[in-house]
């Protein structure tokens, strides 16, 4: 895991110990399909699927241009780790038995081309962030929550139909530049992480950010935003670095692996 962006930040010893060590590229494979068949359940258990729609992927640990992701029209809530497909750069299924999804390497394989930083990226047609995608907004900082994206994400302002081709995910890689999140007018959220827990994570976050200002905003009444100089504090230093996403994501990794440890297999 890449340094927080505040490197002032220090975290406990007994924190630290959750950043996990591989012996060999092997386990580090393993580990990451796993967490990633972990992810993918959170979204199915959270209602993130929408028919075939939504993937999150994980950049292999050997074969830094390919990546594992989510079979085309398979249930979220029935994904275990041996279920995944490796793609490569080409769009192929080295490893796997169904199908990739179309859309999916369009997006993700110019996402990770792009941002060599980037080891896993999540996007979903959740209600409300595909609602408030229809607005052509940023989100504002008007929650503690919210804060982990003031100034740290982006507006694809552009929609042209289902992204097939490569040349779109690009334009959407182009759009999300060195953020952590990229909004897709009319179309939902997309999330990025150094770990398959943090791009979870900012997605979940991101969801329920979306929620929380749509219903203030319903209400007709006045919002109060917190002041830049503190939602940029509040991003750096509390619940917009990478570890903290990494780390906000343990206690529904705990959930999700006790409730479904099949997933593993």
């Amino acid at each position: 895991m890449a340094a927080v962006k505040n490197p002032s930040i220090q975290l406990p010893e007994s924190i630290k110990q959750l950043i996990p060590k591989f012996e060999t590229v092997e386990a580090e494979r393993k580990h990451r399909k796993i967490r990633l068949a972990a992810a993918l359940r959170v979204f199915g258990k959270f209602g993130f699927s929408e028919g075939v729609a939504g993937h999150i992927t994980v950049r292999d640990p050997e074969y830094l241009d390919h990546f594992w992701v989510n079979p085309f029209g398979m249930s979220f809530n029935q994904l275990k780790a041996s279920d995944l497909l490796l793609v490569n750069e080409q769009g192929e299924v080295v490893e796997g038995k169904l199908p990739v999804n179309k859309a999916a390497f369009a997006i993700h394989s110019q996402i990770h081309a792009a941002r060599p930083d980037v080891i896993a990226a999540a996007h979903a047609h959740s209600l409300y962030g595909k609602t408030w995608s229809t607005f052509g907004r940023l989100l504002d900082p008007i929650t503690q929550d919210a804060c982990a994206f003031f100034q740290d994400h982006a507006l694809f302002d552009d929609y042209t139909g289902v992204v097939n081709e490569v040349e779109e995910g690009a334009r959407i890689a182009e759009a999300l530049g060195e953020h952590k999140a990229v909004i897709l007018k009319n179309h939902g959220l997309l999330t990025v992480g150094q770990t398959v827990e943090e791009a979870a994570w900012w997605f979940i976050t991101m969801e329920r950010s979306c929620q929380a200002q749509i219903m203030a905003e319903s209400t007709g009444r006045k919002v109060n935003k917190i002041a830049d100089e503190v939602a940029l504090k509040v991003r750096n230093e509390e619940v917009g670095f990478p570890f903290a996403g990494f780390f906000q994501f343990m206690p529904i990794l705990q959930d999700i692996m006790q409730q479904y440890p099949n997933l593993a297999d």
